[in-house]
Protein backbone atom coordinates (compact mmCIF):
# COMPACT_ATOMS: atom_id res chain seq x y z
CA UNK A 1 0.00 0.00 0.00
CA UNK A 2 1.64 3.39 -1.26
CA UNK A 3 1.60 6.10 1.55
CA UNK A 4 -1.41 7.75 -0.59
CA UNK A 5 -3.40 5.20 0.19
CA UNK A 6 -2.87 4.79 3.41
CA UNK A 7 -5.71 6.09 6.00
CA UNK A 8 -4.11 8.92 8.41
CA UNK A 9 -4.85 6.16 11.19
CA UNK A 10 -2.15 3.66 9.52
CA UNK A 11 0.39 6.31 9.02
CA UNK A 12 0.73 7.29 12.49
CA UNK A 13 0.50 4.02 13.81
CA UNK A 14 -3.04 3.45 15.17
CA UNK A 15 -4.42 2.87 18.14
CA UNK A 16 -1.62 3.94 20.47
CA UNK A 17 -0.43 7.27 18.73
CA UNK A 18 -4.36 8.34 18.55
CA UNK A 19 -4.39 7.25 22.76
CA UNK A 20 -1.32 9.17 23.04
CA UNK A 21 -2.29 12.35 21.43
CA UNK A 22 -5.89 12.46 23.82
CA UNK A 23 -3.67 12.22 27.13
CA UNK A 24 -1.43 14.98 25.75
CA UNK A 25 -3.94 17.19 25.03
CA UNK A 26 -5.90 16.66 28.06
CA UNK A 27 -3.12 17.32 30.06
CA UNK A 28 -2.88 20.22 28.50
CA UNK A 29 -7.03 21.03 28.96
CA UNK A 30 -6.33 20.19 32.74
CA UNK A 31 -4.22 22.94 33.13
CA UNK A 32 -6.25 25.86 31.11
CA UNK A 33 -8.06 28.23 32.65
CA UNK A 34 -10.39 28.98 29.69
CA UNK A 35 -11.06 25.37 29.01
CA UNK A 36 -11.24 23.85 32.14
CA UNK A 37 -14.47 24.70 33.11
CA UNK A 38 -16.23 23.31 30.31
CA UNK A 39 -15.13 20.04 30.96
CA UNK A 40 -16.45 17.98 33.91
CA UNK A 41 -14.98 16.92 36.67
CA UNK A 42 -13.85 13.66 35.72
CA UNK A 43 -11.56 13.73 32.44
CA UNK A 44 -12.08 10.28 31.21
CA UNK A 45 -14.95 10.01 29.48
CA UNK A 46 -14.35 12.61 27.65
CA UNK A 47 -10.81 10.52 26.73
CA UNK A 48 -11.94 7.67 25.62
CA UNK A 49 -14.92 9.39 23.53
CA UNK A 50 -12.48 11.73 21.95
CA UNK A 51 -9.75 8.77 21.66
CA UNK A 52 -12.66 6.06 19.51
CA UNK A 53 -14.33 9.66 17.56
CA UNK A 54 -10.23 10.43 16.23
CA UNK A 55 -9.25 7.34 15.56
CA UNK A 56 -12.37 6.29 13.86
CA UNK A 57 -11.97 9.94 11.91
CA UNK A 58 -9.09 9.45 10.60
CA UNK A 59 -9.67 5.88 9.06
CA UNK A 60 -9.29 3.23 12.04
CA UNK A 61 -12.63 1.04 13.53
CA UNK A 62 -15.89 2.43 13.81
CA UNK A 63 -15.50 1.90 17.71
CA UNK A 64 -17.01 5.79 18.05
CA UNK A 65 -20.71 5.29 16.46
CA UNK A 66 -20.78 1.41 17.29
CA UNK A 67 -20.62 2.69 20.57
CA UNK A 68 -22.16 6.11 20.72
CA UNK A 69 -23.85 6.84 17.40
CA UNK A 70 -23.47 9.66 15.12
CA UNK A 71 -21.03 11.77 16.41
CA UNK A 72 -23.27 15.40 16.21
CA UNK A 73 -20.55 17.31 17.00
CA UNK A 74 -21.91 20.74 16.80
CA UNK A 75 -25.21 18.82 19.25
CA UNK A 76 -22.75 17.54 21.81
CA UNK A 77 -20.97 20.73 22.09
CA UNK A 78 -23.62 23.69 21.87
CA UNK A 79 -24.01 23.34 25.54
CA UNK A 80 -20.97 25.35 26.08
CA UNK A 81 -19.99 28.98 25.06
CA UNK A 82 -17.13 28.72 22.48
CA UNK A 83 -15.72 31.45 21.60
CA UNK A 84 -12.51 32.73 19.57
CA UNK A 85 -10.42 31.84 22.76
CA UNK A 86 -11.91 29.25 22.96
CA UNK A 87 -11.05 27.83 19.90
CA UNK A 88 -7.71 29.19 19.87
CA UNK A 89 -6.88 27.72 23.14
CA UNK A 90 -8.37 24.43 22.11
CA UNK A 91 -6.43 24.22 18.50
CA UNK A 92 -3.03 25.51 20.00
CA UNK A 93 -3.41 22.38 22.55
CA UNK A 94 -4.10 19.54 20.19
CA UNK A 95 -1.13 21.43 17.88
CA UNK A 96 1.06 21.38 20.74
CA UNK A 97 -0.28 17.41 21.84
CA UNK A 98 0.38 16.67 17.69
CA UNK A 99 3.97 18.24 18.30
CA UNK A 100 4.85 16.27 21.25
CA UNK A 101 3.52 12.86 20.29
CA UNK A 102 5.69 13.36 17.30
CA UNK A 103 3.09 13.02 14.62
CA UNK A 104 4.69 13.49 10.93
CA UNK A 105 4.01 14.67 7.68
CA UNK A 106 1.52 14.55 5.89
CA UNK A 107 -0.61 12.92 8.67
CA UNK A 108 0.59 16.24 10.82
CA UNK A 109 -0.89 18.85 8.21
CA UNK A 110 -3.52 16.87 7.53
CA UNK A 111 -4.29 16.31 11.19
CA UNK A 112 -3.66 20.14 11.89
CA UNK A 113 -5.90 21.22 9.10
CA UNK A 114 -9.26 19.23 10.34
CA UNK A 115 -8.34 20.45 14.04
CA UNK A 116 -8.41 24.12 12.81
CA UNK A 117 -11.35 23.97 10.50
CA UNK A 118 -13.30 21.38 13.12
CA UNK A 119 -12.38 23.99 16.76
CA UNK A 120 -13.74 26.83 13.92
CA UNK A 121 -16.92 25.50 13.39
CA UNK A 122 -17.85 25.06 17.42
CA UNK A 123 -17.41 28.27 17.80
CA UNK A 124 -21.50 29.68 19.16
CA UNK A 125 -20.52 32.83 20.64
CA UNK A 126 -19.10 36.20 20.63
CA UNK A 127 -15.94 36.91 21.95
CA UNK A 128 -16.51 38.40 25.35
CA UNK A 129 -19.44 36.52 26.32
CA UNK A 130 -20.32 35.57 29.41
CA UNK A 131 -19.29 32.00 30.26
CA UNK A 132 -22.54 31.11 32.34
CA UNK A 133 -22.34 27.40 31.39
CA UNK A 134 -20.12 25.23 32.89
CA UNK A 135 -19.48 21.19 32.52
CA UNK A 136 -22.94 19.36 34.10
CA UNK A 137 -23.95 15.98 34.11
CA UNK A 138 -26.82 15.35 31.70
CA UNK A 139 -30.45 14.52 33.20
CA UNK A 140 -30.92 10.75 32.72
CA UNK A 141 -33.39 11.17 29.67
CA UNK A 142 -30.98 13.63 27.65
CA UNK A 143 -28.71 12.06 25.05
CA UNK A 144 -25.26 12.15 26.01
Amino acid sequence: MTESEQSVYEMVGGDATFQRLVDAFYRRVAEDEVLRSMFPADLEPGKHWQYLFLAQFFGGPARYIEERGHPRLRMRHSPFIIDQQGRDHWFAHMCAAIDEVGIQEPARSIMRDYFERGATFMINADSGAPNLMQWQKPAKDEPT
